[in-house]
């Protein structure tokens, strides 16, 4: 049994789609037919019901699922334990390396990351299906279910306010300072977690309803002499001064950053990233 075809079988059990699956995995779709068939010849079973219309997975396929992906993230864990070199860690995280990922990658070992760009949600999904290993997120991820989280570090939660604000060139400022009219939240969906993390440091409500991405929420920080934001340390090194400026907070408010790793992966390896990406 190879470990492609149970690869292969994953894929098309997450999209219920042969065609989908086949982009996913960057092949042609005949390739991921025979894989399949190849695996249900081996195991005896019928994984998968196929009709012209859609895709299912038969009881002996959900079964199938669970344990192919464990033994997925098993044998990459087998790779990254025993050293190999060149064996690959996946990290989702957002667009931005920042000095915290930089100097993490330098404690990894001798693995090769490979560092994937994806939404908050995205990259939860992806840790769910095993096809990351381990994923960062600002903010409270519940743990249990399909997914590991670990604590792994503390960040400063900065004001980013426009360049025409009061506060603008201060050493810091008080959030009771900053008019709640002022204040632009990107939507939820963009970042979830941190997103909520942000809504309990906020002593009120926040007047404006959150829309947009970040990038939005910070154009509009711009043109209003009132408006700002809340960041993250890390995300605050990636501001361009100019138009928006970066103020400490006084007294401080902080946001904890986090690993989530699948739920089989083990806690001395979920430890592992934890101190590797720690302060």
């Amino acid at each position: 049994m190879e470990l492609r075809a149970l690869h292969y079988f994953v894929t098309v059990a997450e999209e219920l789609h042969f065609g989908r699956a086949a982009e996913r995995l960057r092949i042609v779709q005949p390739a991921v037919s025979q894989q399949v068939a190849r695996l249900e010849r081996e195991l005896g079973a019928r994984l998968l019901d196929r009709t012209s219309r859609r895709v299912r997975l038969t009881p002996a396929g959900e079964r199938v699922l669970v344990a192919a992906r464990e033994a997925l993230a098993a044998a990459a864990r087998v790779r990254v334990v025993a050293g190999e070199r060149g064996a690959v860690v996946r990290i989702g995280l957002a667009s931005c390396v920042d000095a915290r990922v930089d100097r993490a990658l330098g404690r990894l070992g001798d693995v090769e990351p490979e560092l994937v760009d994806l939404p908050v949600s995205a990259r939860l999904a992806a840790v769910r299906a095993g096809e990351l290993d381990v994923a960062l997120v600002r903010g409270a991820v519940p743990s249990g279910g399909e997914v590991r989280v670990a604590r792994a570090w503390t960040e400063r939660l900065h004001a980013v306010v426009s360049h025409e604000h009061p506060a603008a060139g201060a050493s810091s400022v008080r959030l009771a300072d900053l008019s709640p009219e002022g204040l632009r939240l990107p939507a939820r969906e963009v970042d979830p977690p941190l997103h909520d993390a942000i809504l309990a440091a906020l002593p009120t409500a926040p007047r404006r309803p959150p829309s947009g991405d970040l990038m939005t929420a910070l154009y509009e920080v711009a043109r209003d002499p009132a408006g700002w934001a809340l960041l993250p340390e890390g995300q605050v090194a990636n501001v361009r001064p100019g138009r928006v400026v970066p103020v400490p907070l006084d007294p401080p408010l902080e946001v904890d950053g986090h690993v989530v790793a699948s739920a089989v992966t083990p806690a001395s390896c979920l430890a592992s990233y934890a101190a590797a990406f720690g302060d």
